[in-house]
């Protein structure tokens, strides 16, 4: 397995200067009401999406990842649920917005295309329907440059005979060209960021494949910037240039893909790489299985959340919420008391200084 070459963020060659994130999430917390009272899932959350960058998200599944991108989207009940923090894309927080604001900033800035698409698309109106009104709506086009352009993004995605594939119905389609066809229909408006929540979960491992190998050149022609939501490490190797890890609606660890993948810090992100299959038999290094259940969101340990299933936890761990401060310089993250491995130090307070 090859992790993806990472790129370095965007520059302005003429002023030299750095271009400014397309997406900046600063302190994200979602909360959901439960038995009358709010109950955070994701907790102080912070990220940032340079133009043409991918950003994976990866955790288990409960850790806060799909809710995370759907509070970038505003696509939370609100009478149920409450984000707070600051999102931030192109320049706009989306969290001031008004729910018409937020229609139009959906399709035209950000697009997002979802794990099951069955859920996404439409089963009693045509593929080509369904992407034409995004192009009538959002790119004021006519029935007919609507159509010939859905043909086109169509041919773009791969899909046979599209001209033909126009008014064919989803069911006629298989679980890959239907994926084909949600980013067909997220690039209809050109947007400058696309969010892919579990986007080849649901499909066998060659059609992941393409689809993954389909959305990175898409990237590379329409200079996107990618937020990739996961659980599978292999897939954040495939397409990602830096990685944040999620455990139980936090993040533990942040940084290049290549560093994480190579000196994983967070003994919660060497859990999950030791847990990817190898066909190397000299790269088996498999650490013992993680112990216990992952904690209830709604009701988390206190101190370090991981700390009940961490092989290294102190007595600190349970007392004492780690910080995310930046470890061996640059952007690198980890959110963990003890002894970095490679740092030749710990960063575990003492007990009585913590109190």
């Amino acid at each position: 397995m090859t992790v993806n070459p990472v790129t370095a963020p965007s520059t302005n060659h003429s002023s030299g200067e750095t271009a400014k994130p397309v997406l900046s999430v600063e302190g994200l917390t979602t909360s959901f009401l439960v038995d009358g009272s709010w109950k955070s899932v994701v907790r102080d959350v912070s990220f940032e999406v340079m133009p043409g960058e991918t950003v994976a998200i990866v955790g288990e599944s409960g850790s806060g990842k799909s809710v995370t991108s759907l509070s970038v989207m505003r696509l939370l009940t609100k009478a149920t649920s409450r984000i707070e923090g600051n999102v931030v894309l192109n320049g706009k927080n989306l969290l001031s917005l008004s729910d018409r604001q937020m229609r139009d900033i959906r399709g035209n800035d950000v697009a997002m295309i979802f794990q099951e698409p069955m859920t996404s698309l439409n089963p009693i109106f045509t593929i080509g329907r369904q992407i034409s009104e995004a192009l009538t709506c959002h790119r004021a086009m006519t029935p007919a440059e609507a159509r010939a352009e859905t043909i086109r993004l169509l041919e773009k995605v791969r899909i046979p005979n599209a001209a033909a594939r126009f008014d064919e119905y989803p069911h006629q389609f298989s679980g890959g060209m239907r994926q084909r066809v949600m980013i067909a229909m997220a690039l209809a408006s050109r947007p400058k960021l696309l969010i892919a929540d579990e986007p080849t979960t649901a499909l066998d491992v060659t059609i992941q494949g393409q689809i993954l190998d389909l959305i990175k050149v898409l990237q590379e022609e329409e200079g996107m910037a990618v937020l990739f939501i996961t659980h599978d490490m292999g897939v954040v190797a495939e397409i990602s240039d830096r990685t944040i890890v999620m455990y139980r609606g936090e993040a533990v660890e942040s940084g290049l893909t290549a560093d994480i993948f190579h000196r994983g810090k967070h003994p919660y992100t060497r859990a999950l790489l030791s847990a990817m299959p190898s066909m190397d038999p000299d790269n088996r290094t498999m650490e013992a299985p993680l112990a216990g259940d992952p904690p209830n969101p709604i009701n988390p340990p206190e101190g370090c959340r991981f700390h009940p299933r961490c092989p290294q936890a102190q007595t600190v761990c349970s007392k004492v919420k780690p910080a995310l401060p930046p470890v061996g310089g640059g952007e690198r993250l980890a959110a963990c008391h003890m002894e970095i491995p490679g740092s030749g130090h710990s960063r575990a307070p003492a007990l009585e200084d913590a109190a």
